[in-house]
């Protein structure tokens, strides 16, 4: 018998009518989800979810439990070939969150040696990047996006600048060649707006496996190399799922961070009365409004009890790293001092790789543009912003503001001399007309 005190499922949950699964996709999760969150949480540390029509799971919303699930290899793996339900045909192949749920045979979705192997790799070659060139190369962009739109005082900060900025500078990177980049930013795109999502998975890993050949034949001093270069000995295939676990995996969640947190810079105007803002904020933003808000999705090894509730083996279950890092125990943690103890990167074997690299673009991104536009402000009141629906993201479809027009100062020509120079398309390709190759022309006019 229901509790009379018992939480009331937010304004058009299904959960309304009795034993429905609580929908984490539709616009009303979107525009809300932490009321979500607040009603899952009486269900204990985890909840019946639904992800999208027809899939079900179990979310995690405890910190204590996610911890506990996160770090333990033995009983819960990460291979979706695991996947009960799918492996009984009840996930239509359509499904929308089929993209980011099946298996592939990269260091996310594998186990043990295998897990400890491509992991090893990844890590190790990510590690390589030279922070002050990563900087740099950063502003470079950050100036490029800012000079297409800075004349006109205004811009959807998220279109015009936080979507393109990551993949402009993983692009740099990784090595790409501008056709390459030109497919990989058109394939990238189209999976996450769910443009021809199948057609754009054929265009990015047809991409990525032509940028293996290419690092085979002409290693760089670029990630892609440098996984090449490791005594993993990655063969051909590894080396392309690896990539485009980087590269998608790298893009996604930064366009997030970086429009999350410009989004909170705009609507909160406690961060103008104080020092470092950026940092701040970026730290707010991780812990209430964390870029990937549900993931991490593993699968029971054997029949088990799990956080009081009885798991198949196979079964689904995902941490909610939104609910996790709002949660009771955690806010006591954050008031207590512990400013980085969130879950906004994952934790355990499979915590987020690029990390490191994912904070300095950021902050190098916003402070470029703060010094640039200084008195931007959003253009629209705040209440009329959406956000993307679905269970995984957390991010805004728009985000319009206005500033004071700036006009471009072409660079110096120091600047224009130390700029790379990749390789240029010839005139009238296909790639000339790509916009990686449009920020590689404007680099080096």
């Amino acid at each position: 018998m229901d509790q009379p005190t018992a939480p009331v499922p937010p304004p058009g949950c299904p959960a309304h009518n009795s034993g429905a699964r609580v929908p984490l996709h539709g616009p009303e999760f979107a525009a809300d989800p932490q009321a979500y969150y607040s009603y899952l949480r009486h269900y204990g540390p985890t909840a019946p979810v639904e992800l999208a029509p027809g899939v079900e799971a179990t979310l995690v919303t405890d910190y204590a439990t996610s911890l506990q699930l996160l770090q333990d290899s033995g009983s819960f793996r990460k291979d979706a070939r695991r996947w009960r339900h799918f492996n009984e045909g009840k996930i239509a192949p359509d499904s929308p969150v089929a993209p980011v749920l099946t298996y592939r045979p990269n260091c996310m979705f594998s186990d043990g040696a295998e897990h400890l192997r491509l992991r090893q790799a990844v890590t190790d070659s990510m590690a390589r990047i030279d922070t002050r060139k990563l900087s740099h190369t950063t502003e470079q962009v950050s100036n490029y996006l800012i000079a297409q739109f800075g004349s006109r005082g205004s811009a959807d900060l998220l279109g015009d600048y936080a979507k393109q900025l990551p993949l402009f500078v993983f692009n740099e990177l990784f090595g790409c060649t501008p056709d390459i980049g030109d497919r990989v930013v058109y394939g990238i795109t189209g999976m996450f707006d769910g443009i021809n999502p199948a057609r754009a998975m054929e265009v990015l890993f047809g991409a990525v496996g032509e940028l293996v050949a290419l690092k085979r034949v002409k290693p760089g001093e670029d990630v892609t190399s440098w996984l090449m270069e490791h005594q993993a000995k990655l063969t051909d295939e590894e080396m392309v799922h690896q990539l485009a676990l980087l590269l998608v995996g790298g893009n996604e969640p930064l366009r997030n961070l970086i429009g999350n947190t410009l989004h909170r810079l705009l609507t909160h105007d406690a961060y103008a009365n104080q020092g470092g803002l950026i940092d701040e904020a970026i730290d707010d933003t991780l812990w209430e409004n964390p870029p990937m808000q549900n993931l991490a999705p593993h699968y029971p090894a054997s029949d088990m009890e799990f956080a009081g509730q009885k798991l198949q083996a196979g079964d689904l279950v995902l941490v909610s790293f939104a609910a996790a890092n709002t949660g009771p125990a955690l806010s006591a943690a954050r008031q207590a001092g512990s400013n980085r103890a969130h879950l906004a990167w994952s934790a355990g074997p499979h915590a987020c790789p690029s990390k490191d690299p994912a904070r300095q673009i950021t902050v190098t991104a916003l402070e470029n543009l703060l010094n640039k536009l200084p008195d931007v402000e959003l253009a629209v009141p705040e209440e009329s912003l959406t956000w993307r629906p679905g269970p995984f993201n957390r991010g805004l479809i728009a985000l319009p503001a206005r500033f004071t027009a700036v006009t471009e100062r072409k660079p110096a020509p120091e600047a224009r001399a130390a700029a790379p120079r990749p390789e240029q398309p010839q005139p009238g390709t296909r790639a000339e007309r790509g916009v990686w190759s449009q920020f590689l022309n404007w680099l080096t006019r």
